[in-house]
């Protein structure tokens, strides 16, 4: 009985690494750590980031993306409202809530990292997440700086947030001339598919 235990055991064990390395590859293929910054008048300072952590598939795959809600234990999927230049339409397997992404998707990938250029995004992710964990999202610098890092990642067109905090609250933030710089730079690399300076790096600059 023991003997049959310990097969059984084992065979449950391999299963789960396989079906964390089938993750870890899917997501390296379809996944997006994201963060946006947008208006909202309900919060005190008028502007909102929103961490976000998505995979994408075409409807014939959606029990894939059902496959990631049991398997994270967390996220929704969505449909998207449109074709995205597909044969079908798309649908999004989303985690939004920011106790499920500090708590679930930042350590599941923490232990098990990624192996393309995703990774990077990730670092830069879970740098986010750590900012917002301590306030920083709730203050005009730090939104400022949580906006500069989205800048970098996934070859993100220059933040509307950011241009117009900075039009706007020049006294509260300045900017320096090596600051922009620097983000410049980690721009340049990401599109050039190279490597970015780790993230936490990135945040104590600036």
């Amino acid at each position: 009985m023991a003997d049959s235990d310990n097969a059984s055991g084992a065979e449950n064990q391999q299963e789960r690494l396989m079906t964390i390395g089938w993750v870890v590859g899917f997501v390296d293929g379809e996944g997006c750590f994201s963060c946006s910054i947008y208006r909202n008048g309900k919060m005190t300072m008028r502007w909102q980031g929103r961490p976000e952590f998505a995979v994408a598939q075409g409807e014939s795959s959606r029990d894939v993306l059902e496959d990631m809600v049991r398997f994270f234990g967390c996220g929704k999927v969505y449909a998207n409202a449109r074709y995205d230049n597909h044969r079908e339409h798309m649908f999004r397997y989303v985690v939004r809530r920011f106790g499920d992404l500090r708590e679930v998707i930042i350590p599941f990938f923490q232990e098990h990292p990624l192996r393309t250029s995703k990774r990077d995004n990730f670092d830069k992710f879970a740098g986010i997440i750590d900012l917002m964990s301590v306030g920083r999202h709730l203050s005009i610098p730090g939104i400022m700086q949580i906006a500069r890092i989205t800048e970098t990642m996934n070859h993100r067109k220059p933040s509307e947030a950011l241009r117009i905090l900075r039009d706007h609250t020049p006294a509260l933030f300045p900017v320096s001339t090596e600051e922009d710089e620097m983000v410049r730079s980690v721009r340049r690399r990401t599109e050039a598919g190279g490597n970015d300076q780790p993230a936490a790096a990135l945040m104590e600059r600036l």
